[in-house]
């Protein structure tokens, strides 16, 4: 049971008990926080989404000791008159809110650029009028492409830190042509951003930023046929997961050289928490929130989970781990990526004092021994076919 007694900032001040509005709790991150800020602190928290699968045990009649801490509001802000009101109940509001499938960005251009810039404008607005704080969560994508990706493979400075670490304060953000619509989820989350800190700088709000490096950890994205749509096609580490529930090779998209950094969801989450408890620090700032400990390409990352997925199943691993296929055949037309996304942890260790803790090869442990308790029986039905008498 949490308790608030003694628990002191950063800077050693009582933390006060607050109220959070957390648009898109029912989510991965959101389940993650919501969990923390039940166990771990006296704060409450108003939890609005379209779905709460994901967060249901928190709401559970017999979960009484936080049953006056947490209240379920099932709202799509795109159209919901109760949300402003809601704001106006919260010291904090987070929004956690968007679409963040690659494969959505070329198929859902629109939608994903109405979900990540149009429907965030009443969030910002309606804390920017109310005088309320607001974290929002936007991405790593808004950074681009590096720019030591313009220069040829083989030239010296591609290996400089200076020309593909991505720092929050200096770092340009570099996308690809109109005609690749796979950059409309960064171009409408970095016009989100460019909002919210005109609004600081004009208007006076309180604001933080949040730049995901891919989070990784149980209860992440889904399985498609199983708890998400058949033809859908999640981000990375899921869409390896059900290659691997499947018993299918790995599709590694234009040869799986593009380089990533993955940190564990609980690590992340004390990340968040400390932005949330420590405003005086967290104020005013974008931090980034990866591992750059964990750097691998998309190849060495597929290599891993199928030497760890026979551990933690105890089946055999597959003959043909991975597979190679183009970005347009798995995609479609108008994919287009970034070489490098690692980030500089420069800022967030300096206001908050945070480093991230779990090695790649733990978090990928976690991550899978969830997926297959979770969805292995689920897989093996939907794929069995009916014995003939």
């Amino acid at each position: 049971m949490a308790n608030g007694a003694g628990r002191l900032d950063l800077d050693g001040r009582p933390i006060k008990p607050m109220t959070i509005c957390m648009i898109g709790a029912g989510g991965f991150i959101g389940s993650h926080l919501c969990e923390k800020l039940m166990n771990e602190t006296p704060h409450k928290v108003l939890a609005l989404d379209v779905y709460n699968d994901k967060i249901k045990h928190l709401l559970e009649p017999d979960n009484s000791q936080w049953a006056e801490r947490i209240q379920f509001h099932r709202i799509n802000i795109k159209h919901d008159s109760r949300l402003e009101g809601l704001v106006k109940m919260a010291d904090l509001t987070i929004n956690l809110a968007a679409i963040c499938t690659p494969a959505d960005y070329n198929t859902r251009p629109l939608d994903t650029i109405y979900s990540n810039f149009v429907d965030a404008l009443p969030v910002v607005k309606y804390c920017s009028e109310n005088n309320k704080r607001l974290i929002h969560f936007s991405t790593c994508e808004v950074y681009g492409k590096t720019i030591g990706s313009f220069l040829p493979k083989d030239h010296p400075l591609r290996q400089d830190p200076d020309f593909y670490v991505l720092k929050e304060d200096t770092s340009p953000c570099i996308f690809g042509s109109i005609e690749k619509q796979r950059w409309s989820y960064a171009c409408a989350k970095q016009l989100i951003e460019r909002l919210v800190y005109a609004e600081g700088a004009e208007n006076g709000l309180e604001f933080t930023i949040v730049r995901p490096f891919n989070w990784i950890g149980p209860r992440m994205d889904f399985i498609p046929g199983i708890d998400g749509p058949s033809e859908g096609v999640p981000r990375v580490l899921a869409c390896f997961s059900n290659n691997l529930l499947r018993r299918e090779p790995l599709k590694l998209v234009d040869g799986g050289e593009s380089q990533r950094t993955f940190i564990y969801i609980k690590d992340a989450i004390e990340a968040v928490l400390l932005m949330i408890e420590n405003p005086e620090r967290a104020n005013g700032h974008i931090f980034n929130v990866g591992n750059p400990n964990n750097e691998v390409t998309v190849r060495q990352l597929a290599e891993m989970m199928t030497e760890v997925y026979p551990k933690v199943s105890g089946e055999t691993a597959i003959e043909s781990p991975t597979i190679d296929v183009s970005s347009k055949e798995f995609y479609g037309e108008g994919y287009d990526d970034s070489d490098k996304r690692i980030p500089d942890m420069t800022i967030i260790n300096r206001q908050l004092g945070w480093n991230p803790k779990t090695s790649l090869w733990d978090l990928l442990e976690s991550t899978l021994t969830y997926q297959h308790r979770t969805y292995a029986e689920a897989v093996k039905k939907a794929t069995s076919k009916p014995v003939a008498s």
